[in-house]
C-alpha cells in the first residue's frame, strides 16, 4: 500500500502547480564546513487553488523535524526524494513550518580545507537541482519568492540572491539576510562563501553591480571585470527591459563544474576566466559574463516550461553575448563567430538526428543553432520589429514560464513572418539550409573573405597563392588570416615560407598564436622568427612556442630554459608546470633536480584547482616523472566532483594500469587511501583481471 501511495503521490505531483501555488519561503540556515552539511528552519507560504490530499516539496536524502501545517504538528512521509504532507487540504492560504538537515552528495560544495584561507562552499542547482541542499521544487515551473538568513564563521563573506537587508554579528557568527521581491524557480537558488573582495559599479540605470574576486587575485579585478559594465549597459538597451532585480552580483568560484551559472541576480563563474591582462588575450569573462547575464533575462525572468523549449534560455543567452561582443568587438568579428558556429553545426548535423525543438537536444543544438535561428528572424523581419517582439514577450510571461508557441504569438502579433516554416527550418530539422545561411554571411566583408577561401580548399597552392598573399598583407579580421594558415598546413616549409614570415611579422597575436600551432617542426632557417614568439604578450603562445623551440632544437635548451624560468601563465600555472617538466627532461639542467619533482608534483595535489591538479599531472605522467605520491594525486581525482577531472583520472590510470610496473605500485599505494580512492581504484585494479 505504501508504494501505491508514493507512485499516486508523485502522479499527482506532475499536476501540483495546478492545485497549490507556493509563493514565498524563507529560511534560516546554518553550514558545518567541517562536516560538510547544512540545517535550517523553513517557512513556506502557499494558496490551495483546488483540494487536494497531497502535498510535495523535492528533498534529496533530508531529516525533517518538528513539521507544522499553520502552526499544528502534521505528521509527514520522507520518501528519501521528497517531503509528502497529506492532509485534506481546501482552498485558502497556509502556512507550512518545518527544520531540516542535509549533507549533500552534489549540488552544494565545500572546496578546501573547513575555514581555512583557500574554503570555498558554493551551489549549482541547474542540471543537479537545488533539492539536494534545500528542499524546494524540482519543477521549474514553481516559482517561489526565497528569502534567507544564512549564518556562518564572521572571517567570510556569504552571498545569495537578491538584496543584502542586514548583517549581524554573534560572537564569531555573522548572520546574513538576503530577500527577493519577485518569484523564481528553485534551481536558480544559490549561496556562495569564501574570503572575498568587492568592488560596487553601477549601471546607467543605476543598478548596483557587485563584483567579486578572491583576495589574493585582486590585482587581476581589471581585466577580469573589464567590460562588465558595460556589457551591462548595452544588454538592458538592447533588450529593451529594465534589468528585473534590484542588485546584480557576479562571483569566481573554484572547481566550478561549467563556465558560468546564471542564478537569480547573482552570476556564479569559474576562476579560470579571473585573469591579468596577458591571460586576457586568450581567455576573458568576455562572452561567459554576456551570456549569464542575458538570462536574467531569458531564463530568470521567464523560464522554459520544459527541456524541449530550452533554446528560448540557451539560444537566447548565447544570441544576445554575440551582440554585446558584438558592440565591444566590432562586427567582423561577430560574423566570423557567427560563420565558426554554423560550420560546427553544419558538421554535427551528419551524425545528429535530433532537432532544436526535443528535450534530448544537445548543447550545440540549444545554444548555437538556437542562436542561429535567433539571428535569421532579427535578419529577416528587422531590428525594429525584433525589438518590439522582443519587449512585448518578456513584460507579457514576466515571471512565468514559456513555451516556443508563446514566443511565436508575440512575433506573429508583430510581424507577418512564417513561423510555422521557420519552426520547420531551424528548429524541427537538423538539415541546414546552405544557401540561406552564406547569403547573411556574405552581408559582411570578412565572412565573405572566409566563403572564398572554403571554396578554395581543394585548389592547389599556385591557384589561391595570390589570394593568400592580398589577405595576410591586408586589414581583414584574423579570423580569414587563421583559414590562410589551417590551409597551408600540409605544404612544405619552402612552399609556405613567404606566407608564413607574412604572418609572423604581424601585429596580431591571434595570427602569431596561430602560427605557432600550425609549425611543430621548425625548420633552423626559421629559428630566430619563431623565437620571436616567446615574447608574445599571450599565455597560451608562450606555452606552444617553448614546447616546439625545445623539442626542435636541443642546443638552444638551456637558453629557452633560462629565459622562460620565471614565467607562471595563467591560475592553473600552464607555463610554470611545463618549463618544470622541461627543465627535469633535460638531462644538463644545473637545477637541483628533487626541487623541481617536488614543486611539479605539488602541483598535482589537492591544494590547487582541478586545472592546476591536471595540468601537472598531465606532464608528470607525459615526462614519465612517476611515484607513488603522483599516483596517489591521480587515484585523488577520481573522487573529485568535476566529472571532467574524475573522468581523467579513471582513463590515465586505466592506460597505466596496461604496465604491470604501475600496477604493482597501485597495489603497494592501495592501504595508503581513504575509503572512497580505494573504492574507485580497487574497481579500477578489477577491471583488467
Amino acid at each position: 500500500m505504501k508504494y501505491f501511495f508514493l507512485f499516486i503521490s508523485t502522479y499527482l505531483f506532475a499536476q501540483q502547480t495546478k492545485v497549490v501555488d507556493f509563493t514565498s519561503v524563507s529560511a534560516q540556515l546554518s553550514l558545518n564546513a567541517n562536516e560538510k552539511s547544512i540545517s535550517g528552519s523553513v517557512n513556506y507560504s502557499f494558496e490551495i487553488l483546488k483540494p487536494t490530499d497531497t502535498l510535495k516539496i523535492d528533498a534529496q536524502n533530508m531529516q525533517f523535524s518538528k513539521v507544522k501545517l499553520n502552526h499544528t504538528e502534521i505528521q509527514y512521509l520522507n520518501s528519501g526524494k521528497q517531503l509528502l504532507i497529506v492532509h485534506s487540504f481546501q482552498k485558502g492560504k497556509n502556512v507550512l513550518t518545518f527544520n531540516y538537515n542535509a549533507t549533500p552528495k552534489q549540488t552544494l560544495y565545500f572546496v578546501g580545507s573547513a575555514n581555512s584561507e583557500e574554503m570555498q562552499i558554493w551551489t549549482q542547482g541547474q542540471g543537479r537541482y537545488t533539492s539536494n541542499w534545500f528542499p524546494s521544487f524540482d519543477d521549474v515551473n514553481e516559482k517561489v519568492i526565497f528569502n534567507l538568513d544564512i549564518a556562518f564563521n564572521t572571517d567570510f563573506q556569504v552571498i545569495s540572491n537578491g538584496v543584502l537587508k542586514q548583517k549581524k554579528n554573534q560572537n564569531n557568527t555573522t548572520i546574513w539576510t538576503y530577500q527577493m521581491e519577485k518569484p523564481m524557480s528553485s534551481y536558480l537558488l544559490m549561496l556562495a562563501i569564501g574570503k572575498f573582495k568587492k568592488q560596487t559599479l553601477y549601471s546607467k540605470s543605476k543598478i548596483p553591480l557587485d563584483l567579486y574576486i578572491e583576495n589574493n587575485d585582486a590585482s587581476k579585478f581589471e581585466p577580469t571585470y573589464r567590460y562588465s559594465k558595460r556589457i551591462f549597459d548595452f544588454l538592458e538597451k538592447a533588450i529593451g527591459v529594465k534589468y528585473p532585480w534590484k542588485v546584480y552580483k557576479q562571483v569566481p568560484v573554484r572547481d566550478f563544474l561549467y563556465a558560468g551559472m546564471e542564478n537569480t541576480s547573482a552570476t556564479l563563474f569559474a576562476t579560470r576566466y579571473v585573469v591579468d591582462s596577458i591571460g586576457f588575450t586568450d581567455r576573458n569573462y568576455t562572452n561567459v559574463d554576456a551570456h549569464e547575464l542575458a538570462h536574467q533575462w531569458f531564463g530568470n525572468i521567464i523560464t522554459a516550461g520544459s527541456g524541449k523549449h530550452h533554446w528560448l534560455q540557451e539560444g537566447f543567452a548565447t544570441y544576445y553575448a554575440l551582440l554585446a561582443e558584438k558592440e565591444i568587438y566590432g562586427e567582423d568579428y561577430f560574423y566570423s563567430k557567427m560563420y565558426e558556429s554554423i560550420q560546427q553545426i553544419k558538421y554535427a548535423s551528419r551524425t545528429d538526428t535530433i532537432p532544436v525543438l526535443h528535450e534530448k537536444a544537445s548543447s550545440l543544438s540549444y545554444y548555437q543553432k538556437g542562436a542561429w535561428a535567433l539571428f535569421v528572424l532579427h535578419q529577416e523581419i528587422g531590428d525594429k520589429k525584433f525589438r518590439r517582439i522582443i519587449k512585448n514577450y518578456l513584460k507579457k510571461y514576466a515571471f512565468k514560464t514559456v513555451t516556443t508557441e508563446d514566443f511565436f504569438a508575440e512575433v506573429k502579433k508583430v510581424s507577418h513572418f512564417n513561423t510555422d516554416s521557420f519552426s520547420k527550418e531551424w528548429l524541427e530539422s537538423t538539415v541546414i539550409n546552405t544557401q540561406k545561411v552564406n547569403a547573411l554571411l556574405a552581408k559582411n566583408k570578412i565572412t565573405k573573405i572566409m566563403l572564398e577561401l572554403d571554396k578554395m580548399k581543394t585548389k592547389s597552392l599556385a591557384e589561391k597563392e595570390g589570394f593568400f598573399k592580398l589577405i595576410l598583407m591586408s586589414d581583414a579580421h584574423y579570423s580569414a588570416k587563421e583559414m590562410v594558415l589551417d590551409q597551408l598546413k600540409t605544404e612544405t616549409f619552402e612552399a609556405k615560407k613567404a606566407f608564413l614570415e607574412l604572418a609572423i611579422g604581424t601585429n596580431s597575436l591571434q595570427l602569431r598564436q596561430a602560427l605557432a600551432y600550425s609549425l611543430p617542426k621548425i625548420p633552423e632557417e626559421f629559428r630566430v622568427d619563431y623565437e620571436s614568439l616567446l615574447d608574445d604578450a599571450s599565455y597560451q603562445t608562450q606555452e606552444i612556442a617553448l614546447l616546439y623551440l625545445w623539442r626542435n632544437f636541443p642546443k638552444q635548451r638551456l637558453a629557452y630554459l633560462e629565459k622562460s624560468k620565471n614565467w607562471i601563465g595563467f591560475n592553473d600555472y600552464n607555463l610554470r608546470t611545463l618549463w618544470l617538466s622541461l627543465a627535469l627532461s633535460t638531462p644538463e639542467f644545473p637545477g637541483n633536480q628533487q626541487q623541481l619533482i617536488d614543486e611539479l608534483i605539488g602541483y598535482s595535489s589537492e591544494k590547487y584547482e582541478a586545472t592546476t591538479r591536471q595540468n601537472a599531472l598531465e606532464k608528470l605522467i607525459g615526462f614519465k616523472i612517476i611515484n607513488d605520491v603522483v599516483l596517489a594525486n591521480l587515484v585523488k581525482a577520481t573522487t573529485h566532483h568535476m566529472w571532467q577531472f574524475s573522468k581523467f583520472g579513471r582513463d590515465t590510470i586505466r592506460t597505466l594500469l596496461k604496465n604491470q610496473m604501475y600496477k604493482e605500485m597501485f597495489v603497494r599505494i592501495l592501504p595508503g587511501l581513504n575509503e572512497k580512492e580505494q573504492f574507485q581504484l580497487n574497481r579500477l585494479l578489477n577491471e583488467i583481471i
